[in-house]
């Protein structure tokens, strides 16, 4: 798969992007009610509408977005003549801005057509700006969807979603909160650590997959702590740039399989989902990816050469284990008022996310899927 993107990365790179605008005459804004307020976010606005004819805005996305928002959102749009579409937000403003891509063409299938897994042919032109550093839904071709009667996420996918322009401006990621910040970090992590050991990976997914680890590893505690860190911010864009891409070109796996339903039953946001799966999983993981997971160890900035690859693999995971605790993120489910009675039905919600489960890099039945979920529930006497 080849991403075609181009990526505009800097401080103030959003202060004059005419030249993105050239030719266009109606541009489709895609946004929240948070993210439109923050004033990097009102001067982008004042610039579409100086330079271009029409501006159209949705700022309606909500977090976790279901196909009936996106639904909706369509039906109460006016798309006609819509020759660029701005995504300016988190995953789920992307994803939405992506799908909107494809919506917005004439003749385009419909969202339930997508949804039952026909593939989009064209797009109108398309830029996405992340304001949060986690999901890189601006390099990956996937668009995440809840399905709520279903307590399930499906993922649109197509490389036809993949965006003409990707700006990373750290100064919008900086009125992120820390607990954001940081459960958006541990997503990224999780999408470089998790394509670096799939089956499906290969050495352009663990090319990115490395360099988004070194940058994650050596700024995602000094981003949460010093929120106005622009380099350490920048670096955690392009981690989470480097992040989507690796999907983009291999896949996650355990992780985000067994994360899935508990965003979809229990509205978890997935970034935490993720923080309180990401060490129980990859010590599930960890025998059949020794060298992955060695050389992985080795890219943390106090890194000890000196260990053996086994030894590494395991630091690996007690590193995983201790980050989430320092960035005072949920370790268990208990703590999220989810007791184990939810076991079954988190095992099978989990075992049937297949897309996923295929690229773990080893065999996983619903007894692994049931222990692993067990350790997320420490108040049980097993």
């Amino acid at each position: 798969m080849n991403i075609n993107s181009t990526v505009i990365s800097g401080y103030q790179t959003l202060n004059d992007i005419g030249y993105l605008l050239k030719g266009h005459q109606h541009v489709l804004l895609v946004t929240d009610k948070n993210i439109s307020s923050i004033p990097a976010v009102q001067a982008l606005t004042e610039q579409l509408h100086a330079k271009v004819q029409t501006v159209s805005k949705i700022d309606t996305v909500p977090p976790e977005p279901s196909q009936h928002d996106v639904a909706e959102i369509v039906s109460a749009l006016d798309a006609s003549g819509v020759d660029l579409v701005i995504g300016v937000g988190g995953g789920s403003v992307l994803d939405v801005a992506k799908l909107l891509s494809v919506l917005c063409v004439e003749d385009a299938p419909t969202l339930d057509a997508l949804l039952n897994g026909e593939k989009p042919q064209t797009r109108t032109a398309s830029l996405l700006i992340p304001t949060t550093a986690g999901t890189g839904s601006e390099a990956t071709p996937n668009a995440i969807l809840a399905i709520p009667e279903r307590e399930t996420k499906v993922g649109i996918i197509s490389p036809v979603m993949l965006p003409d322009h990707v700006i990373l401006a750290p100064e919008l990621t900086t009125s992120m909160p820390a607990h954001i910040a940081s459960s958006t970090g541990i997503d990224a992590l999780c999408h470089l650590i998790e394509c670096f050991t799939a089956t499906v990976s290969n050495p352009v997914s663990d090319n990115y997959a490395l360099i988004g680890m070194k940058k994650l590893f050596a700024s995602l505690e000094i981003a949460v702590a010093e929120p106005d860190n622009l380099a350490a911010r920048l670096d955690m864009l392009w981690a989470s740039y480097y992040g989507g891409a690796a999907i983009a070109h291999a896949g996650t796996h355990l992780v985000h399989a067994m994360s899935y339903p508990l965003g979809g039953k229990y509205h978890i946001p997935h970034g935490v989902a993720n923080a309180i799966l990401l060490a129980p999983c990859m010590r599930f993981v960890r025998p059949a990816a020794v060298s992955k997971f060695a050389q992985a160890y080795d890219l943390l900035p106090d890194a000890n050469t000196t260990l053996s690859e086994e030894e590494k693999s395991v630091a690996l995971v007690d590193y995983f284990s201790a980050l989430v605790k320092r960035l005072k993120l949920p370790a268990s489910l208990d703590e999220l008022g989810i007791n184990s009675d939810h076991l079954p039905y988190l095992v099978e919600a989990a075992l049937d996310v297949q897309r996923l489960m295929k690229n773990v890099p080893a065999t996983v039945n619903a007894d692994d899927v049931r222990d692993v979920y067990l350790t997320l529930f420490p108040a049980r006497n097993h």
